[in-house]
């Protein structure tokens, strides 16, 4: 297949797409051309999502259901969120996984060249933002780590050093990526096997009865709490492409929603049911906070910060790092190397020493509201968009033609992303699921009854 174009940045050399199984692709070689080379297969995949998809919050999320839910139904609340997860990730990865087009140019189509500028500040900034806080977070580990075996404790020593050494993995690419998150993932689930067989011995007498035999809720808590852990990935939703144009052609739709909720399954319920057990047993919400004051357990002590510290930079290689390099890509030409260098460094400009501040609490979740507003919406449109106005099918040429079709901002994207955030806003217990139909229905409609959209429907 070969493609026109009458403009193309710098990586983006849209000429014959081939691939063969003698095709290598170099470290830090990416760009926003159609994928050539994919260097994930199904097991390979699996583990960069196991891997990458480690969230602390998770801790705090199974916490927070303590007294509404009872076991069982925590349980359910987190294998149906993981499961919601895996489709919704299948569903809108299906235009990178068929065409190997990154989340930056699947956009185009549904908000025009100059309108993703809105979908990639959405996923950009946040990303940003966690990616400074959650490298805090490790060197903070780290220096602990540090602190109680060898006494050194220097903490902004080990965040520069902890940042610098992400920089370097970033550069490789989804080389290094895929390296860092297949081995990774065994010390990952190795320290949550620990971590909850050590929760049962340690508070196995604290543990109420009343976590199996109390009511719970079957209603509107419920399917909140669902929301609580899917919420944790549904960023990862909209740049889903991304990752899936490196993954080996030949799996089917079915096979790769198991694949996607299986390897966020486990991390996440073993994650959310350490904090549900740690909080019942003890009535302190971070289960890190109790595992760092065991000072009668080294090993416990000991598995736990490295696991911080390993659990931050799998996750935001993968899911705080490549996002805003691809939105830097498109918006100034860069080349992938100088980007994620540049995005290494604009989380240094976050401040995160001044986030984990009690006092910034209030405003971390006033930013996190805000921006969470946008992402069922805008999940919404690029769904619709693909499975309803293209049919599943997509004209490469145009996306990466800049005078084309899809040249300039297609409004009716932008008024159905506002018409899903106001509905988000409004239902913020349940804000993803209740944005999705009010922002799809508006974007449906207005593509095909308005003539100013004409242009976006070819």
């Amino acid at each position: 297949m070969t493609l026109s174009t009458s403009r193309t940045a710098p990586g983006e050399d849209t000429g014959v797409i081939h691939d063969s199984p003698h095709d290598t692709k170099a470290a830090g070689n990416e760009s926003l051309a159609p994928q050539k080379t994919r260097i994930m297969g199904r097991t390979s995949y699996l583990l960069a999502w196991f891997g990458g998809c480690v969230s602390i919050g998770t801790f705090t999320m199974g916490s927070s259901v303590v007294g509404t839910l009872n076991l069982v139904q925590a349980t359910l609340a987190i294998a149906i969120g993981c499961f919601v997860i895996g489709i919704a990730l299948a569903l809108n990865g299906a235009a990178g996984y068929k065409y190997g087009i990154p989340f930056m140019v699947q956009a185009r189509s549904a908000f025009g060249f100059s309108g993703t500028r809105l979908p990639g500040l959405v996923r950009a900034v946040p990303a940003i933002v966690w990616y400074g806080f959650q490298s805090w977070i490790g060197a903070g580990a780290l220096n602990m780590v540090s602190a109680t075996l060898f006494g050194f404790d220097n903490l902004i020593f080990y965040f520069i050093t902890f940042q610098l050494l992400q920089i370097a993995l970033s550069v490789l690419g989804f080389q290094g990526i895929k390296w860092l998150e297949n081995v990774g993932s065994a010390f990952i689930l190795g320290s949550l096997v620990y971590m909850f067989y050590s929760t049962i011995q340690r508070y196995g007498d604290e543990l109420s009865a009343s976590m199996l035999t109390m009511d719970g809720s079957w209603g509107l808590p419920f399917w909140g709490a669902t929301m609580l852990f899917l919420g944790i990935y549904s960023t990862m939703m909209l740049n889903v492409s991304d990752y899936a144009r490196e993954h080996k052609e030949g799996t089917g739709p079915g096979l790769l929603t198991t694949i996607y909720a299986m390897s966020i399954l486990p991390c996440t319920l073993f994650m959310g049911l350490i904090g549900y057990m740690v909080s019942e047993a003890t009535g302190v919400a971070d289960p890190i906070k109790v595992f760092s004051n065991a000072v009668d357990n080294t090993p416990l002590l000991m598995t736990t910060l490295l696991f911080i510290a390993f659990a931050q930079v799998t996750t935001n290689v993968l899911n705080n790092v490549v996002p805003p390099t691809y939105v830097l890509m498109d918006a100034f030409k860069l080349k992938f190397r100088t980007a994620t260098v540049i995005v290494g460094l604009l989380a240094f400009a976050t401040f995160p020493w001044e986030l984990v501040k009690d006092e910034s609490a209030a405003g971390l979740q006033l930013f996190v509201q805000t921006y969470s507003a946008f992402l069922g919406p805008i999940f919404a449109i690029l769904v619709v968009d693909y499975y309803l106005i293209r049919r599943r099918t997509l004209d490469l040429g145009k996306l990466y033609d800049e005078n084309g079709p899809y040249r300039g901002v297609n409004m009716a994207a932008l008024i159905a992303t506002a018409a899903g955030a106001v509905v988000a806003l409004t239902f913020s217990s349940v804000s993803w699921y209740a944005s999705l139909i009010p922002a799809g229905l508006t974007y449906y409609l207005l593509m095909k009854h308005w003539a100013p959209c004409q242009r976006f429907r070819s």
